[in-house]
C-alpha cells in the first residue's frame, strides 16, 4: 500500500513523513518508525499501529477511533483534538504527550504511562485507565465520569481541578498529593484510597469511602452528602 509516496506496511521506516490528512484507514503499521511524522487530521480508525514508534509525531485532529496503539510510544507526541474512542493504548508510552480536547471514550489506557501528560477537557468517560501512570499529568475539566482508575497511580502533583469523576472507581489509587479542588466525585469508589489530596469544594456526595484515609486531605467547602465509610459524612 502507497500513499502519498510512502509505502504503507508493517515495520516501515515513515520518519518525518507527510501524511497530512493522508486516509490510513485500517493500514497495517504494526512496529513502524514515524518519528516527527505529521499525520495532522489523518484517518486512521482501526489502523494497526501495534509497538509503532510514534515519538514527537503530530496527530491533531486525526482520527483514531478503534485504532490499535498496543505497547506504542508515543511520547511527546500531538494528539490534541484527536479522536481514540475505544482506541487500545494498553502499555502505551504517552508521557508528556498533549492530549487536550482529546476524544478518548472508553479507550483502553490500563498500564500506560501519561506521566506529565496534557489533558485538559479531555474526554475519558468510560475509559480504561486500571494501573495507568498519571504522575504530574494535567486534566483539568476533563470526563472522566464511569472511568476505571483501580490502582492508578496521580500522586505526585496530578491536576484534576474540575474534572468530573462522576460514578468513577478509584480503588487503591495512589491519590497523595493531588489536586483534586472543584472535582466532581459523586458516587464514585474510593475503597482503601491514601486521599492526601486537595478536594477543597470538591463533589464527594455519595462516595464510597471505605477504608479510605483522608487524614492528610483538605476538604474545606467539600460536599460530603450521602456519603459512606467516613465519620464526617453527612446523612
Amino acid at each position: 500500500m502507497e500513499v502519498n509516496g510512502y509505502e504503507i506496511a508493517p515495520n516501515a521506516n515513515l520518519r518525518g513523513a507527510n501524511l497530512r490528512g493522508a486516509n490510513l484507514n485500517g493500514a497495517n503499521l504494526n512496529g513502524a518508525n514515524m518519528v516527527f511524522a505529521d499525520l495532522n487530521g489523518a484517518n486512521l480508525v482501526y489502523a494497526n499501529l501495534r509497538d509503532a514508534n510514534l515519538r514527537d509525531i503530530n496527530l491533531r485532529g486525526a482520527d483514531l477511533n478503534g485504532a490499535d496503539l498496543n505497547g506504542a510510544d508515543l511520547s511527546n507526541a500531538k494528539l490534541s483534538g484527536a479522536k481514540l474512542g475505544g482506541a487500545d493504548l494498553r502499555g502505551a508510552n504517552l508521557a508528556y504527550a498533549d492530549l487536550n480536547g482529546a476524544d478518548l471514550v472508553y479507550a483502553n489506557l490500563r498500564g500506560a504511562n501519561l506521566r506529565g501528560a496534557t489533558l485538559n477537557g479531555a474526554d475519558l468517560n468510560g475509559a480504561d485507565l486500571n494501573g495507568a501512570h498519571l504522575q504530574l499529568t494535567h486534566l483539568r475539566g476533563a470526563n472522566m465520569d464511569e472511568a476505571d482508575l483501580g490502582d492508578a497511580n496521580l500522586g505526585t502533583g496530578a491536576n484534576l481541578r474540575g474534572a468530573t469523576l462522576s460514578n468513577a472507581t478509584l480503588n487503591g489509587a495512589t491519590l497523595n498529593g493531588v489536586w483534586l479542588n472543584g472535582a466532581s466525585l459523586y458516587g464514585a469508589h474510593l475503597l482503601g484510597v491514601s486521599l492526601g489530596a486537595d478536594l477543597s469544594g470538591a463533589d464527594l456526595s455519595g462516595a464510597d469511602l471505605t477504608g479510605a484515609d483522608l487524614s492528610n486531605a483538605e476538604l474545606n467547602g467539600a460536599d460530603l452528602t450521602g456519603c459512606v465509610g467516613y465519620t464526617p459524612c453527612l446523612p
